[in-house]
């Protein structure tokens, strides 16, 4: 009796072994060698590259569709082409799925779309960040409209999830239809060059419907999407980098919006003397200077991971880290288009302002901005409507804010860029900042435009009046007499001067008035 107990229970544990190689060879040798040959990993070898070794935890990996149509019912495969489950990234918690092309494409099932909502609800459930490694053809045509359903059941629990738990979409192979719509609801999007695209149209159906010809690459690639629409974040240059840059953004965010982001031990001293800044800003007003050298002189170890650095490149948007704590930084940057602000920087740093205040992420704000940029395309682009984005994402944050004005605050522009008018708990300035309606040349043309004109030497005159405008308004002295600057600071203290206020403001608390939501001009 007890030799066939022992050989019924071995046949059990042998069927589990079969059963779980089987799920684990995913389309079978043949389909693997394809992707392999496609310069692409398969979804387990992509999960082993996020997650701490060791520490991932599948769920639902035996699940099969449920279709009986067009031949489906001979063909099930274990887990049905997405691998999904929870594991660890440094440490910390994190739910994901990871798209399988090797099985059915990556076509998305009613069944596929239960495991992917089942994560989704575990980790809104567990306050820790969802993580989508796509690569898919898209729905699965043999199931119709239950396949649809399953795209807008895993919709539904992005829009819920959205500033509850960060959620991350890294894109490594075709994302298409409405698939795209899931990752354009998380927080960050990172693409692989040359493997990875995302399109509401294919090329097919774009050369039927309007003659264009164009490629995969150039409709949906990577440098598209980081370069001209914006709808991405990141460009890797394979996926072992793509899937780093996550792990990276990670570390920047905390768990939930009940928490903070976490610490990380630095030697960089807090208080830091950086006499190289006292030269950062050209004595000459219309000289560019890269604003990216005050956050890598600043920034913990000189740490900067920049979000979108290839588009609207004239503001510049990132995490770093002062004193160990996680900042996300909003900049003006001088070395492209003057730093002035258009539709593009608008949209890209109101969005990225939201998020931080989302996470409990402080924000510094560095100002030297000539104002918004003029012109036809930009009006009928709507800039006000877009300008008022960033403007609405300030004024509603409630983390700690606090704003460095380095040279240039002008117009409306200083206005938007985390003014003390929109609650910035700080506002600091250097020297050589310019607090004014607009620069000294515009504002002497319009003030003193027949006195110029009047005067025996009209360019002599001119050059008087922009002196004498200078001297009294082009400073931030009289912001300061005001009141809307806090304390004017010699460049070489500002990191100290950060760290100290960040510390101080720590404990910050603020709200808004109850409402279900506001509506911001979108």
């Amino acid at each position: 009796m007890g030799v066939r107990v022992d050989s019924e229970r071995r046949q059990m544990l042998e069927r589990l072994e079969r059963m779980n190689r089987k799920a684990e060879e995913g389309g079978g040798p043949d389909a693997i060698a394809r992707q392999h040959a496609r310069g692409k990993l398969t979804a387990r070898e992509r999960v082993d590259l996020l997650l701490d070794p060791g520490t991932f935890r599948e769920l639902d990996k035996f699940v099969v569709h449920r279709c009986n149509d067009f031949g489906m019912d001979q063909v099930r495969i274990p887990g049905d082409g997405v691998v999904t489950g929870y594991g660890r990234v440094d440490g910390r918690l994190v739910y994901l799925f990871a798209q399988d092309f090797t099985v059915f494409g990556g076509s998305l099932s009613g069944a596929y779309a239960k495991k992917i909502c089942k994560v989704m609800d575990l980790a809104l459930k567990n306050g820790a960040p969802v993580i989508g490694l796509n690569d898919s053809g898209g729905a699965r045509i043999q199931e119709g409209v239950e396949s649809l359903g399953g795209y807008a059941d895993i919709f539904l629990r992005n829009t819920m999830a959205s500033g509850v738990i960060p959620q991350l979409s890294t894109i490594l192979g075709p994302c298409a239809g409405g698939a795209v719509y899931s990752p354009a609801i998380t927080d960050f999007i990172v693409m692989t060059r040359s493997t990875s695209f995302m399109f509401v149209t294919g090329p097919d159906v774009i050369k039927a419907v309007t003659h264009e010809e164009v490629t995969q690459e150039r409709l949906g690639g990577a440098d598209t999407h980081t370069q001209v629409s914006g709808v991405a974040h990141f460009a890797a240059p394979d996926e072992s980098g793509a899937i780093a840059v996550t792990r990276e953004l990670l570390s920047y965010m905390p768990q939930n919006n009940l928490e903070e982001a976490p610490r990380k031990a630095t030697d960089d001293p807090p208080d830091r003397i950086i006499p190289a800044l006292d030269d950062l800003v050209p004595s000459n007003a219309n000289k560019p200077y890269d604003i990216k050298d005050l956050v890598h002189a600043v920034a913990d170890d000189g740490g900067f991971l920049e979000v979108q650095p290839e588009y609207a490149a004239n503001v510049v948007v990132g995490f770093c880290r002062l004193g160990g704590r996680s900042v996300g930084v909003v900049a003006n940057q001088p070395a492209v288009l003057a730093g002035v602000l258009d539709v593009n920087a608008s949209i890209k740093a109101a969005r990225f302002v939201r998020f931080c205040d989302a996470f409990n992420i402080p924000l510094w704000v560095i100002e030297d901005v000539p104002g918004f940029l003029p012109g036809t395309a930009q009006e009928f682009g709507g800039i006000i409507k877009h300008g008022a984005k960033l403007l609405y994402a300030f004024a509603e944050a409630t983390v700690p804010k606090v704003t460095l004005i380095t040279r240039k605050a002008y117009g409306g522009a200083y206005c938007v860029m985390n003014s003390k008018h929109l609650r910035a708990d700080l506002n600091l300035a250097w020297p050589t900042a310019e607090i004014a309606v607009m620069g000294a040349e515009g504002a002497v043309n319009i003030i003193h435009r027949r006195e110029i004109v009047d005067a025996a030497d009209p360019v002599a005159k001119k050059a008087e009046l922009v002196a004498t405008y200078k001297e009294r308004f082009a400073n931030p002295y009289r912001a300061a007499e005001l009141g809307f600057v806090d304390e004017i600071l010699m460049p070489r203290d500002t990191r100290a001067r950060l760290v100290e206020a960040f510390d101080a403001l720590e404990n910050k608390r603020d709200s808004n008035p109850p409402r279900k939501h506001g509506n911001i001009p979108l």
